[in-house]
């Protein structure tokens, strides 16, 4: 199948589902695609394993054919984070920045850590065993709030808003960060320095603080200058469909250009996102381009929405499914709950008794049970190298990452507003 063919078919199958959930369903448009597309996945297993037809193998091919790590960290990933980062209150964040700064880098670290070390000793248990620097790429990929996921949830929760700007904050900063841990396990296990146990993670710290101080600190310097570049250009003219154009020119050349300076594009494109978002539609916009603005980016962030999340349905057609592994994934989704109770619970309590910061009585609860796995899970497992291990992990990532949108995200509302009561 061509490539036009390909995205006619996704594009239509996306339409077909998000009419059929708003007609009959009436779930958030993005867990609604997910699930009519995980039913129609299953119902193609199913006729497979009856030996009915061929239809599952045919579709499995089909969706082989999308590169689901490139069309979301080198495509849909950039316009996402920009549209996100968009409607965010920059003062707001400020005033929340080191809440957010720990929770996006000190509570990645120590998810990715306590996640890697649970995981080892769990698939050792399974019969599953895997060197533990794999289990570290387990736990820097599952460890991030998924940016995506969250601010789709986030428009319908409910939550307050000090505590929905620590959540949509932290999601909007720890993918990146979360990205960079990844990259550099994945360098070492590349260069086959593996380790059989836990004290193979001391090879990694001086890369990790390497790679960290150019790819993230590099990222936020390069968003910055090209938000106000962004910023400048707008306000130089005055006519909606130019400024719209440059905004898009912003994020897909911003975006890909940052991954040539080798700095983070994520972290990069939040950075402009904000500046232009704030300061940008303050003073450089007018109160036409501004609506035009926000109807185009709103329009293309529903859209690319639903596509990703039929696409997370689809994915288990291409899945290795055993029952050890999806025993695994079951039993990863409580580890990896507890592994975000002590990253997000050991910063808030430093905040709260060394910095003086206040929160409310739930805040640990609410931020644990709102922080959302999503597409950029998948699509980082989907780079690990070709092997058993890289099966395995598919799998828990996919049955985690399915746990976290439909359960967790269908209920953060009821959650925090029961909460917030008690």
């Amino acid at each position: 199948m061509d490539l036009a063919s390909l995205v006619a078919v996704i594009l239509s199958l996306s339409a077909a589902f998000a009419y059929f959930n708003f007609r009959f369903i009436g779930l958030p448009t993005t867990i609604g695609v997910m699930l009519i597309a995980l039913a129609l996945s299953g119902g193609l297993l199913a006729l497979g394993w009856l030996g009915v037809a061929d239809l599952p193998a045919r579709a499995a091919r089909m969706l082989a054919a999308v590169d689901f790590d490139k069309a979301l960290m080198d495509g849909m990933l950039s316009f996402l984070l920009f549209a996100g980062a968009l409607h965010v209150n920059s003062e707001d964040l400020a005033r929340k920045k080191w809440s957010i700064g720990l929770l996006a880098t000190l509570g990645v670290l120590l998810s990715t850590f306590i996640v890697g070390a649970l995981t080892y000793f769990l698939l050792a248990a399974l019969g599953l065993a895997a060197p533990f620097v794999y289990c570290l790429l387990f736990g820097a990929l599952i460890s991030p709030t998924d940016p995506i996921a969250v601010l789709a949830t986030l428009k319908k929760a409910g939550i307050a808003k000090t505590l929905e700007t620590k959540i949509a904050g932290e999601s909007l900063f720890n993918d990146g960060v979360g990205v960079v841990v990844f990259i550099v396990i994945l360098g070492v296990v590349q260069q086959a320095e593996t380790a059989a146990g836990p004290a193979g993670a001391g090879a990694l710290t001086a890369h990790a603080f390497e790679t960290f101080m150019l790819e993230a600190l590099g990222g936020i310097a390069f968003g910055y200058a090209l938000g106000w570049l962004g910023f400048y250009l707008l306000k130089s003219v005055d006519n909606y469909q130019v400024e719209i154009l440059l905004t898009l020119a912003l994020v897909m050349g911003g975006y890909t250009l940052a991954h040539a300076v080798h700095v983070s594009g994520p972290i990069a494109v939040v950075v402009a996102g904000l500046i232009i978002g704030n300061r940008g539609r303050r003073y450089a916009m007018s109160q036409t381009t501004r609506a035009r603005l926000d109807n185009f980016w709103e329009l293309l962030d529903e859209i690319l929405n639903v596509v990703l999340f039929v696409l997370i349905g689809l994915e288990v057609l291409i899945l290795q499914w055993q029952g050890a592994y999806f025993a695994a994934g079951v039993l990863a989704i409580p580890l990896i709950l507890l592994a975000r109770l002590v990253s997000v619970g050991v910063p808030i309590s430093f905040l709260r008794s060394v910095v003086g910061r206040e929160f409310s009585e739930n805040a640990v609860k609410i931020l644990v049970w709102g922080g959302l796995k999503g597409g950029i899970s998948v699509a980082l497992a989907l780079t690990l190298p070709p092997g058993p291990e890289r099966d395995v992990f598919l799998v828990i990532t996919y049955i985690v990452v399915v746990f976290s949108i439909t359960v967790q995200g269908l209920t953060i509302g009821r959650v925090a507003k029961r909460l917030s009561v008690d």
